[in-house]
């Protein structure tokens, strides 16, 4: 059995059990009996998923909504096999991601240069289509109707230029895949939450990530839910460090731009050392081998997203 956070407002979350524990969060919102899930994490999700929903006394008819913030497989990978799951479901996703659900080959095409063929379909499983017919591509401002609840889809790009925040209309709070950054539950100290941004390959834009920030600080939520970690409070002390975060990330890139061969590795490093200095600031009570093995993963990636971001500019 799942163990389902709930929250206010109709919101709980549970740990898709991907890669590691609370490493990724599917929400789901549920009014009036219906349910829209928000990001799906892999094929391995789905019973996990089926498990909440039956602690909610509600079935796989119930789900009319599943939501994609962007379709990098943490995220997306399980939608498939969701919608197969889930009859009366329609998928929300931002137009530029649309066409990769009906054809996913391409997509997953992508993630087997990055992992081999072998670890791709470990991590995420075979990849399943979406019907067309059953897509809804949600650009800036669409918006839709759960039992009566509104959701606002925002067009929230700087991590990957298909990515949407979905701003629930009840309880003000929105759903920010990986435009707002990670916040690790394990890095909380007496209950006080750090935030890191998300460089990853390929659409790191920086300023443009600035912008999306400060967007969705504008619509003055009480919290955000985060997929990798659930729901963070706290914001004016969060964005200001995750704008400095942003900066500190592009500066280490920069300081690398004529390294040669060893680029990446020299970024890399130069993000471990940023994350000394942050474990510092934030007092992260975990010994150091502790949370460099939650982070290990994500700065990798973000080190290759910051050497792929210099050959764009």
């Amino acid at each position: 059995m799942v163990d389902l956070l709930r929250y206010e407002h109709g919101i709980y979350a549970f740990d898709a059990h991907y890669i590691r524990p609370q490493l990724a969060a599917i929400h789901l919102i549920v009014e009036n009996d219906q349910v829209a899930v928000v990001d799906t994490a892999n094929n391995a999700a789905l019973p996990h998923a089926l498990d909440a929903l039956c602690q909610l006394d509600l079935s796989p008819a119930n789900v009319a909504y599943v939501f994609l913030t962007h379709v990098h497989l943490d995220h997306a990978g399980g939608a498939g096999a969701m919608m197969q799951a889930f009859p009366e479901a329609r998928l929300v996703v931002h137009p530029r991601g649309a066409r990769h659900m009906a054809e996913p080959a391409k997509l997953f095409a992508a993630v087997q240069a990055v992992y081999g063929e072998a670890e791709a379909r470990h991590l995420y499983g075979d990849p399943i289509p979406v019907s067309p017919d059953r897509i809804l591509s949600a650009g800036e401002g669409f918006s839709f109707e759960l039992g009566g609840r509104t959701l606002i889809c925002l067009d929230t790009p700087g991590h990957a230029r298909h990515h949407l925040a979905l701003q629930d209309a009840r309880s003000g709070c929105l759903f920010t895949g990986d435009i707002f950054g990670l916040s690790f539950r394990e890095l909380d100290v007496d209950g006080r939450p750090s935030i890191i941004p998300t460089t990853t390959p390929t659409q790191f834009e920086p300023e443009v990530m600035h912008e999306s920030v400060d967007r969705i600080l504008a619509c003055r939520p009480e919290a955000l839910y985060l997929t990798h970690f659930s729901r963070i409070e706290d914001l004016a002390r969060l964005s200001a460090d995750l704008h400095r975060l942003i900066d500190a990330h592009v500066a280490v890139a920069e300081r690398e731009r004529d390294a040669g061969p060893e680029r990446e590795a020299r970024i890399l490093a130069g993000l471990w050392a940023l994350m000394d200095a942050e474990a510092a600031r934030q007092g992260w009570t975990l010994p150091t081998e502790q949370w460099r093995a939650v982070l290990e993963a994500d700065i990798e990636l973000n080190a290759q997203g910051l050497d792929y971001w210099l050959d764009q500019t």
